[in-house]
Parts: structure tokens; C-alpha cells; sequence
């Protein structure tokens, strides 16, 4: 071959494998670019992860952690109680409802089923019925829906009815009591992930709801992640503390050692 021939080859062809690789990084680079892109635009693993440490907590350290950062009391009263033991952790979703005494519109309670419809899995449904203790907020066929739709729980400031039908499908809910009386034609809907007061505590859309058995704690999401750093760090003193005090028979001296109670 001739050595013009071959050399001008060699310099198209090493010209044309450099095209090659550096198109190969630039659609590299892209996807990279992409793929971070879609990763910051698309935080649900983070939020998975965040729910499910919260999960692993107690309620009580959160309850602690959030009024030593805050400086607040986010936890709800004693009123607040389960319809059977549970423990759960998700984002909220608010929902109003305001008396409506002799309301025969058959369209009035709508926006409450639609928030429920379209709710996202891991989502808390908090309604607050306005002086609703004797007011069932919720039965088994919303109970059903969340369920099916992988809701956590549900927080009622209000009542509760079809209490057998929610035991027996294992949906937790917090309310203020158990009666067999309905909302329809004494309530209206009056708004859904609007701020509310729910037993006396501000909740708002995508705040993170936890309960225990020790009752309900609502945690800002801007704060959630502080709170929940130093709930876990609560719990790993308190649950240290155990075995001391069984084995040394002194909680003054546990106290002293992991400065927690």
C-alpha cells in the first residue's frame, strides 16, 4: 500500500474515532445531566426513606425533639385515640369541614371524597369537623378507599363509625371517639391541604404525621429531617438506658450517664 494512501487513512480514521469517543462522552455527559436532573426533580426515594425512619422512632422522642428545636407542642391531646394499636408515619392531607345544619345539597361533601381520591400513597388523612366529637368524620367506605390507595392512617378531630369494618381491614385511625352519626346534611366541605387546626394542633399539606400508641405528633417538613435526627438520637440513649437500669437498679444513675428521661 502506498505509505500517502495509508498515512492519509490512518489520519481520517483516527479523526473519525475521536468523533466517535468524544460524541460517546457528550451523550454521556447528557444522560449524567439528565439523570441528576430527573433525581432533583423527583425526591420520592428521599421521602420513602424519611417515612420510613420516622417509622422506626417513637412518637414521644419526636414529641421531645420537636419542642427542643421548635419550641413548640405539636403533639395532640389525650382525646386523640386509636381504634386499635398502631403505629404509623406519612404525609398530610387536610381536609375542613364546617356545620352545615339542614344542608340537603347532595354536593356538599364532594371535594372530601375527591381529596380522597386523589390522594397519594403514604399520605394521612387529618380532617378537622368542626365541633364534630359527636360527628362521625369517617366510616368503612372511606376507610376502604385510603386503604386500597396505601394511605398510612387517618387523624380525625371528630368521631369515628364503622369501627368493626376499619378493624377488620387493619386501617388505622386516630379520632376523638366512636359514634354511628353521619356528616351528610349537617356538614359541608370547606376545603382540602389548607392549613388547619386539628385538636389544637396546626397541621398543613405535607407536614409528616406520626402516631403511636402514645398518641399523634405533626412534624413541619422543613423541619423533618433536624427532628427526626435528633428523635433517633433520644432513642438510642433511652433504649440504652434499659438494660442499665436492670442491671444497676438505678435510673438516677442511667440519667446521669446518657442525660436522657
Amino acid at each position: 500500500m502506498n505509505k500517502s494512501r495509508f498515512h492519509k487513512f490512518s489520519s481520517q480514521g483516527f479523526t473519525a474515532i475521536c468523533v466517535i469517543v468524544l460524541s460517546l462522552g457528550i451523550v454521556s455527559v447528557t444522560w449524567l445531566a439528565s439523570a441528576q436532573m430527573v433525581s432533583e426533580k423527583t425526591p420520592a426515594k428521599g421521602n420513602a426513606a424519611l417515612l420510613e425512619a420516622f417509622r422506626h422512632v417513637e412518637v414521644a422522642s419526636v414529641s421531645d425533639a420537636l419542642e427542643q428545636i421548635a419550641g413548640q407542642r405539636m403533639y395532640m391531646t389525650h382525646r386523640m385515640q386509636p381504634i386499635f394499636a398502631s403505629k404509623f408515619a406519612g404525609f398530610a392531607v387536610t381536609v375542613l369541614l364546617k356545620k352545615a345544619e339542614a344542608n340537603n345539597d347532595p354536593a356538599a361533601l364532594n371535594g372530601m371524597l375527591a381529596a380522597i381520591d386523589q390522594g397519594q400513597a403514604d399520605s394521612v388523612y387529618v380532617m378537622v369537623v368542626e365541633d364534630g366529637a359527636n360527628i362521625a368524620g369517617m366510616g368503612g367506605l372511606m376507610g376502604t378507599t385510603m386503604a386500597a390507595r396505601g394511605f398510612a392512617g387517618a387523624v380525625i378531630d371528630g368521631s369515628v363509625r364503622d369501627v368493626a369494618h376499619l378493624r377488620k381491614i387493619g386501617f388505622p385511625v386516630f379520632a376523638l371517639g366512636m359514634v354511628p352519626s353521619t356528616s351528610v346534611n349537617h356538614y359541608r366541605f370547606a376545603g382540602a391541604n389548607i392549613p388547619v387546626v386539628c385538636d389544637g394542633v396546626r397541621v398543613e399539606e405535607a407536614d409528616i404525621v406520626v402516631a403511636d400508641n402514645d398518641g399523634v405528633v405533626v412534624v413541619p417538613r422543613a423541619r423533618a429531617e433536624q427532628v427526626l435526627a435528633l428523635a433517633q438520637e433520644m432513642d438510642f440513649k433511652e433504649h440504652s438506658m434499659y438494660p442499665y437500669i436492670e442491671k444497676y437498679k438505678s435510673i438516677e444513675e442511667a440519667v446521669k450517664k446518657f442525660g436522657r428521661l
